[in-house]
Formats: structure tokens, sequence, C-alpha cells
């Protein structure tokens, strides 16, 4: 097997050395995925958050254990009245092209993204207004008290607080912007850039870090290599055979069946960079039949083993666990409120008997199936829903394509969907405020769900000053969910990275994967 992935790296090497030059350092990575937009704002994909921590900054971030510290902002504070945040922009902070970042642009942003994002809807509910306060300060004025502020703005699950220029910022929400120009460690270099098979990351020689150590995705954000190469490669032997033969140097997803394989190479090394794992989604709409209905959802409940899915996509039982929980395994909101369903799946007469009390008529269900993402997952699912009946429809597509039908919000024969499969970091998962946990209709997140009490308990949460009683509210909040069932998880995995062993300090954050502090030796 090692002589035969060798082998096919070989064949593979002119895909990966495109838009290399002499001298300096270059890291060529393969992601999860392609970038399904230069916009990190419009989308919750994870690779275009990966394309945004490269080209753009954020006021704060938080650190390894997850406290909010700021990045962009030097000095901050909170009035007595707690009704009133004011920040000052740090010094030395300028966009690609060479202008000053300013309050307007802080501004802009700011809206922008609260516009698209979970978090920053509910945060805007308790804000009166935001404004610059002259070119180097902001504030933000509060209707009532709400503790979440930073750790609004610091969050790293998509889509991130990235400040843009103002008139980039100042385009529609709901429209993509088209020009790539933001303030942080790296330059987009657009003439070298080939979509769909290579993207181009020059280091910003008029970045100035902050004068910290890094941890997570705050402290000093120190570029250590000249140039970082992201290439699309679809098919998961050719990208661990071209990291073997030292033709790329990190690859994020390596299949889950050659890990241990992949542990005795010297020339490689695994690394878990996101420790608090991921979830994988199954998302039902609930807009049109069949899922409309909640008899429908309840059903879909009792017929995913996760441990189907997992042993097909991650393989070793070492990086991944079932988890019922609807806010994540191993965090501070995991309970085990209205879990009686996962101790008897797949119970496929139950949910027979509740597709028939939810009046499923044999009509097709629509299933966009990711064939470079989550393809096994798609086609275990199918097979699954087939067992009680269901007449599902698989409409095979990549990833960004996924993204964009997704968005759709017609009728699946008017080219609309019904079931979408995808993942998030538990650390997204954990937060109730989270894009993906909303639940008030067409202004949620993709699925649309729709349940007021699970919005007023989402409030509740956010509003609430200790742990305990946030716990509390979200034990009320998962034994709801369970009932009118959101989404589906397929389980959790902690799967690791590939990368050559002359690669060292790659941070590990949840969410995104950064390239400053990273050594090439």
């Amino acid at each position: 097997m090692k002589g035969g992935l060798a082998l096919a790296g070989s064949l593979a090497a002119p895909q990966v050395v495109l838009g290399q030059r002499g001298g300096g350092k270059i890291v060529k990575a393969v992601m999860s995925g392609d970038i399904p937009t230069y916009d990190p704002i419009w989308t919750t994909a994870n690779q275009s958050a990966y394309h945004g921590v490269m080209v753009y900054d954020t006021l704060f971030g938080v650190d390894a254990r997850q406290t909010p510290r700021p990045q962009m902002v030097g000095k901050y504070g909170l009035s007595d009245d707690k009704l009133t945040w004011t920040f000052e922009l740090r010094d030395g902070l300028k966009f690609h092209d060479g202008t000053a970042v300013t309050g307007a642009d802080v501004v802009a942003s700011i809206r922008r993204w609260a516009a698209r994002d979970g978090f920053g809807q509910h945060m805007l509910n308790y804000v009166r207004d935001i404004s610059a306060k002259d070119e180097n300060a902001f504030t933000i004025q509060l209707r009532e008290r709400y503790g979440l502020v930073l750790d609004a703005l610091a969050k790293t699950g998509t889509p991130l607080c990235f400040i843009m220029r103002k008139k980039e910022a100042e385009t529609d929400p709901m429209q993509k912007i088209e020009t790539i120009i933001g303030s942080g460690p790296f330059k987009f270099n657009l003439s070298e850039t080939k979509p769909g098979t290579q993207y181009v990351y020059d280091k910003n020689p008029d970045y100035v870090p902050r004068n910290e150590p890094p941890s997570g995705i705050a402290g000093g954000k120190i570029v250590k290599v000249d140039r970082v190469i992201y290439i699309n490669m679809p098919d998961a032997q050719t990208a661990v055979a071209a990291v073997q033969a030292g033709e790329i140097d990190f690859y994020e997803s390596p299949p889950g069946d050659l890990l241990d394989q992949l542990s005795e190479d010297k020339n490689v090394k695994l690394q878990v960079l996101n420790h608090a794992g991921f979830i994988g989604i199954i998302r039902l709409n609930f807009l049109h039949p069949p899922f409309n209905n909640v008899k429908c959802r309840q059903a879909m409940l009792h017929i995913v083993k996760q441990s189907d899915y997992l042993e097909a996509t991650i393989g070793n039982p070492k990086y991944y666990k079932s988890c019922a929980s609807f806010f994540a395994c191993g965090t501070p909101m995991e309970n085990d409120a209205n879990t009686g369903w996962s101790k008897t799946v797949p119970d496929y007469s139950k949910a027979r008997q509740l597709l028939k009390e939810g009046g499923y008529d044999g009509r097709p269900v629509v299933l966009l199936q990711a064939t470079n993402l989550f393809k096994n997952s798609a086609e275990i699912l199918a097979n699954e829903m087939r067992q009680v009946g269901i007449n599902v429809q698989m409409e095979p597509m990549d990833w960004s394509n996924v993204v964009t039908r997704r968005a759709v919000k017609a009728s699946p024969d008017q080219g609309g969907w019904n079931i979408f499969i995808t993942s998030a970091g538990a650390t997204r998962i954990s937060t109730p405020l989270d894009v993906i946990q909303q639940a008030s209709g067409e202004k949620a997140w993709f699925g649309w769900p729709n349940d007021a009490k699970h919005e007023e308990l989402r409030t509740k949460w956010a509003l609430a000053e200790a742990l305990e009683e946030r716990q509390k509210t979200a034990r009320e909040m998962q034994d709801n969910a369970w009932n009118f069932v959101p989404h589906v998880w397929t389980g959790q995995s902690f799967s690791p990275a590939m990368m050559r062993s002359n690669i060292n300090g790659v941070l590990p954050i949840p969410e995104v994967i950064p390239w400053w502090n990273v050594e090439k030796t």
C-alpha cells in the first residue's frame, strides 16, 4: 500500500507545484474542501473561514482557554452602568492597500457580520447603537445589560467577526463581496490563484503583530513562512501520497482507515487540532414536506445509528464517539435530557409509525450528497431512510455546490432540497447562540427551523449570569430541541491532521486553521 500511495503521489506531482516561486519558505496544504466563496461573512463554510483568517483580522480572539482577548483592539472598557463599551484600535493597523483601519470600517464590518451570524443577531437585539467615536475608536451602546459582547466578537465559530474596509462592509449582507482586501497577516495573491485548483497567500510584510505569545486565535500573529498555498485535491489517497512524498506539507482530513499506518511513517506526523472535535449534522428542511411535519422529523432520530457513520467516515474508534447531547459531548453544556431515543436506535418500526402519523405520502425526498466531503454519510443515510419506506432521491455534487444549493428556499422539485449533511465544531454546537442553533424560522440557518420556545430559552441562556444557570437552561433547551428536531447528529469525531515532520507550530484552534506561528524547517 505504501508503494502504491507513493506512486500515486508521483503521478499527482504536476497538480501540486503550481504557483511556486524560487526562494523562500512555502507551505502547501490540502484542506477539507474547495473554497466556495471568498466572502467569509456570507457563508458558514469552514473553507471560507480558513481563507478569512489569512486575509482579515478580528477585534478580539479567544485564547487556548476560550477566553476573549483583544486583537485589533488596544484599550477598551465598560461604563459603570454596564451599557456602553468603548474600544480604541491599536497602532499600526493597515489594510493591504495601505490605508489605515478606522472606526468607520469597524462599525460597518460589525453590522454586516451581525446581520448574518446567529450570535451577532442575538446581540443586536440588545444594542442601541454602534458608532465611530473618531478615526481610532468606536462604541457599542446597549439597551440593557448584555454580558456576551466580547464573546460574540471573539468567537471562532463561523462566520467570525472579520474587519473589512467600509466600502466592502457596506455590501448587502445577503450579497457576496467581490473585492478581497483585508488587514490580516497574509495577503491574497489573486494573480497566482486558480479557483478550484489553488489559492495563494503571501506574507504581509506590513502586518504589526501583538507583542504577546500566540494562544488560540489570540496573541501575536507572527508569520514565519513566505507563502501558503491551499491546493484543492479531492482524492484522499492522492493527497496522502503527496504528503508522504514531500510534495504537500499538510493534509487536513486524512482517511481514518490509514491513520494507524501513517503513524508509523517517520516522515509525517498526526496532530489533533480541534480537541473539542466535530459533530456530524443531518440538516432537515422545515419549509417543505415531509419535514415541515414534526412527526417526520422525529422519525429521523430513530433511524440514524451514529456508529455506522463514524465507522465509515473515521474508521479508528480512537478518534470518535457517539454523542446524544444537543450541545456536543465534553462541553460545559453537555447533558442527557430527552436522550432515550439514542438507546434504541435504529428503531425502524417506531420511525415508520411516526412517518405515518406525519402523513408522509411517498413523495421524493431530495438528499444533497457532497461527493468530496460527506459521500459515505449520505449513502448510509439514504439506505436507512429506504428501510422505513422513504423515497430518497440522491443528488450528487461537490461541496461548493451544496453550499450554494442549501440557500435555495424553493421546493425540492424546483431546485430546493430536503436534507443535506455537514459538520461543525463542538465548540460552536455548545453555544446556543450559534447560527446553527437558531430556530427563528426564515431568519434561521439553512433548514430554517422554527420554534418559539427554543428562541425564548436561547435568550434566557444569554442573559444568565452564572454557569450553573446556563447549564440548567441548556438542559431545558435540549429537552425541547429533541422534540422539535432541527437536525440529527451523526456522531462526534476528533480526526487528526497529517503533516510533514518538519512542519511545527500549527496552533490547535477550534473551527479554523491558522498559518501564523508555523515554521518549516
